[in-house]
């Protein structure tokens, strides 16, 4: 497992960026985010993609970079949150990567985003209404495509750490 790609996901919010930061910084390995990849690759932000192209043409372009960096090795790949709902990206990434599913609680997700305007399934008066709906959706999705689990209710360091650990990097 140690050549292999990680990929982190999960719920927004959950930590990805940050924990991949932290990765990146103690494996010596380059972090990438799909989503960056996306808005660097179309030239406008991800809020802009879908009001100009639609969800449908996002998730395309999200898949083209899945399979994109399955091909690659020894990345931490910081996965958008919706990109593991889809089998075709679950099928892509399993080729070359372990997949680490980062768990946060709804409660933590909305106080970590409850003033983000950024996330466009987010744009709405119940923020915590709209996150328990997606979270309810998506927390079976997520645990059935994951290699490893990870309690991402814990500081940054702490849950890189059992990342480490988890896939014998340590």
């Amino acid at each position: 497992m140690m050549n292999k790609n990680i990929v982190l996901f999960g719920f927004m919010g959950c930590g990805k960026t940050t924990v991949g930061s932290e990765l990146a910084l103690n494996t010596g390995r380059e972090l990438v985010d799909t989503d960056s990849l996306i808005e660097e690759s179309e030239g406008m932000s991800i809020n802009e993609i879908f009001k100009l192209h639609g969800e449908h043409y996002f998730r395309d372009r999200e898949h083209d970079i899945c399979k994109n960096l399955a091909d690659r090795s020894r990345l931490i790949i910081s996965a958008g949150g919706g990109a593991l709902t889809f089998e075709r990206n679950i099928e892509a990434l399993k080729k070359g990567c372990v997949l680490v599913l980062i768990d946060v609680s709804p409660e933590v997700i909305y106080e970590r985003l409850a003033n983000d305007s950024t996330r466009p399934l987010l744009q709405c008066d119940d923020k915590m209404g709209a996150i328990r709906e997606l979270y309810a959706k998506r927390d079976g999705i997520y645990r059935a495509a994951a290699d490893i689990t990870v309690d991402g209710n814990q500081q940054k360091g702490f849950v890189a750490l059992d990342i480490m650990k988890a896939v014998g990097i340590l």
